[in-house]
């Protein structure tokens, strides 16, 4: 294709998925989909390659863009389905993330798919918010294996109340659902309008265009790294349930611009639900790699065709069924991202950042009863210093591209107070620049509830590069008594929980 051409086709598709993305935000009923952006759109082509997406959510899209050839090889797809899943074993992430894929048909001819995922803040574990200290998956709420959701266009009503009446927040859960099917409508209906305009033939070649020129990209940009092998261990501080200091381990090989990601040495998957199922694993490494890669190269399947990777079926990072995985999606992913950037400084120590607060901070909350509520947010918190600056503050980083709920949202929807919101000054590490500040966050309850937390860097700081400090861990207290990162507990009214979430690595000696 003409360069210019092909940048134009690669722009509308993107475009596409941010339309999607729009749509669902303003029609979705939650505010873990309206104001958290916990959600995230693609396109992909009819074998299940990724097209483009939109920049949401990494550990959504990475997981999706590895998952989906064998989704799309599941069923004899016809004009009018919808899929719909959560199970993390058969192209889900954890079960609070539902995704609907869709298959857009121009005439009697597949074109590609639809696809979004959004996280929904109950699917109805015990626990209120469904983030629960588990050992086991069905522990962890209602597990949807890959199935039709709709056909020939018809929405098939009994499965939807079958999913909302497991939740807390049924007419969230239902607005959410259809809000998603919904805007993959919108999406395949964009999809038939370039396609259409273009027509199927030039289209095909326009996607083998841009595979070709994001490969070229993405090589171009990984040779970068010299050839050579490069290792790091990180550690899981706990799962939650005993098993403390669990171990990762990578070992990269670069070879003109072909790399290959080992995890050989990961411990074995353990009780607690910080296991990793394959799909989570390939999305830290994607968005690893990526964040290597120009501005400018798109977010297509060619990009990761030099990518490899492989981890010893049963370790942390590989878990099997049955394995509890609600904090694999959020907190291991997240030190997947601080493991292959470790490795990646021995290669490249001026453009690797320290390491980042390493950590989602997930906290849920809610309570059963005649009126049953269910709450769920990630807090943000330092972002690593690097070679050209401070790192900033109060950021959602890596694997969460999401927003934390507004105060007056979270006071206005749930019986909830936000005593304080504020930056932790002085938690990034010093440095010849500093790394970004974690933030403050004061809830009290104004109802009798419980509440989960699932986070990491609560024992071990975040740590800094080439000579900068490490950050300051992060902090849970209740009623000043300090609490464990993993961990659940009964909250009377007045109640207050205190999160302080970590500050960022520093990045080069002070002089």
């Amino acid at each position: 294709m003409d360069p210019v051409e092909l940048a134009v086709f690669s722009s509308r598709m993107e475009a596409l998925c941010e339309e999607m993305g729009a749509t669902l935000r303003r029609s979705a009923f939650s505010p873990n989909i309206r104001d958290r952006l916990d959600f995230s759109c693609a396109i992909f082509d009819r074998d299940g390659r990724l097209v483009a997406q939109a920049a949401h959510i990494p550990v959504h899209l990475g997981s999706m863009a590895y998952a989906m050839q064998d989704l799309v090889d599941r069923f004899d797809w016809t004009d009018g389905d919808a899929v719909l899943l959560n199970d993390p074993f058969l192209g889900g992430t954890h079960l609070p993330d539902i995704t609907v894929v869709t298959p857009c048909f121009l005439g009697d001819e597949l074109q590609g798919f639809a696809v979004n995922r959004a996280h929904h803040a109950d699917v109805g574990a015990e626990s209120p918010g469904s983030m629960p200290t588990s050992s086991r998956l069905e522990e962890e709420g209602l597990i949807l294996p890959p199935q039709r959701i709709c056909r020939d266009g018809s929405l098939d009503e009994s499965r939807i109340e079958g999913i909302v009446s497991t939740t807390r927040a049924p007419r969230d859960m239902r607005g959410d659902l259809l809000a998603q099917v919904h805007v993959n409508d919108r999406g395949c209906a964009r999809l038939r309008e370039q396609v259409g305009e273009m027509g199927a033939q030039a289209y095909a070649q326009a996607l083998e265009a841009l595979n070709d020129y994001g490969r070229t990209i993405a090589r171009n940009a990984l040779r970068a790294i010299p050839d050579g092998t490069y290792e790091a261990t990180e550690v899981m501080e706990d799962d939650g349930l005993g098993h403390e200091d669990i171990r990762l381990q990578v070992r990269i090989q670069a070879r003109d611009g072909r790399i290959r990601v080992d995890f050989e040495g990961t411990d074995a998957q353990v009780e607690g639900p910080i296991n990793c199922p394959i799909s989570v694993t390939a999305a830290g490494v994607y968005y690893s790699f990526r964040c290597l890669m120009p501005a400018y190269t798109p977010a297509c399947a060619g990009c990761f065709d030099a990518i490899e990777l492989s981890a010893p079926e049963g370790c942390l990072l590989n878990a099997q069924s049955p394995a509890a995985v609600a904090a694999g999606n959020v907190e291991t992913s997240m030190r997947v991202v601080d493991l292959v950037l470790a490795a990646l400084q021995q290669a490249l120590p001026e453009r690797i950042p320290a390491a980042s607060q390493g950590t989602m901070n997930n906290f849920a909350v809610g309570q059963d009863g005649e009126v049953s509520w269910a709450y769920y947010e990630t807090l943000a918190g330092g972002t690593g210093a690097h070679g050209r600056g401070p790192g900033p503050s109060a950021r959602h980083s890596h694997m969460t591209n999401t927003l934390n709920t507004p105060v007056e949202v979270v006071e206005q929807v749930y019986p909830m107070r936000v005593r304080r919101y504020a930056l932790r000054r002085g938690s990034g590490g010093q440095g010849r620049y500093p790394g970004g500040d974690g933030v403050i966050r004061e809830y009290e309850f104004r109802v009798p509830a419980r509440f989960s937390l699932l986070a990491e860097r609560r024992r071990r700081a975040p740590s800094g590069a080439a000579g900068g400090a490490d950050g300051q861990a992060g902090r849970n207290r209740l009623n000043g008594e300090d609490l464990p990162g993993k961990c659940q507990r009964q909250v009377e009214e007045g109640d207050r929980l205190v999160i302080e979430t970590p500050g960022a690595g520093g990045w080069g000696a002070t002089s």
